[in-house]
């Protein structure tokens, strides 16, 4: 009787942890209703507690969203901290996202092996702002009509609809940190002082 208490509980409170995900991500019902393939009428149904949630309803929800299941119903900790990273493999290079919500600015840690004898870049653009910072190693980041070579400690900011490309700049790989926001979030802001 007490455990059925809790699920309802639990289950009654994913409406209102619903509402409040969708209003961080300033997504509108269409809006989720296009990324999940769910209706507008059952995502506000679901919202309002009218409908109950259901497995096949909360995956494309937690999906969208890029939450776990357990962020998503707002279940208690298990008291592990840990952050699961699931590398990504891709053009020669390994991504770790570093972030897992959906939206906002998005951040990784990139790996880049040695570089090849005929390293030739191949520029790509793409809607966005990105920041880096080197860890460890020298990246080549070709920005534009710039060719510049980064050290460990060294940080660099550009439009992503400029044409770029990165690299290792020489045999022992690099490591680095991307901040990247897709509807063109700055990673910081510049403070400029007042003329008096």
């Amino acid at each position: 009787m007490i455990m059925d208490l809790d699920l309802d509980q639990t289950l009654d409170g994913v409406g209102p942890r619903l509402r409040e995900l969708r209003a961080q991500r300033e997504l509108t019902l269409a809006d989720l209703s296009t990324q999940t393939a769910i209706s507008v009428s059952t995502l506000s149904r679901l919202e309002s507690g009218d409908r109950r949630p259901t497995l096949e309803l909360l995956l494309p929800l937690a999906r969208a969203y890029g939450v776990t299941l357990d962020e998503l119903v707002d279940a208690p900790p298990t008291g592990d901290p840990r952050i699961h990273l699931k590398p990504i493999k891709a053009h020669g290079m390994t991504m770790l996202p570093l972030t897992r919500r959906a939206g906002g600015i998005q951040a990784y840690k990139l790996i880049i092996p040695a570089r090849s004898a005929r390293q030739t870049p191949e520029l790509k653009t793409h809607e966005g702002y990105e920041w880096l910072y080197v860890l460890d190693g020298n990246l080549r980041a070709v920005i534009g009509g710039h060719d510049l070579i980064l050290a460990a400690g060294e940080a660099a900011e550009f439009d992503t609809r400029v044409p770029h490309w990165f690299g290792a700049a020489d045999e022992r790989g690099v490591e680095f940190l991307s901040l990247f926001g897709r509807q063109g979030e700055r990673a910081h802001l510049r403070a400029r002082p007042k003329r008096g």
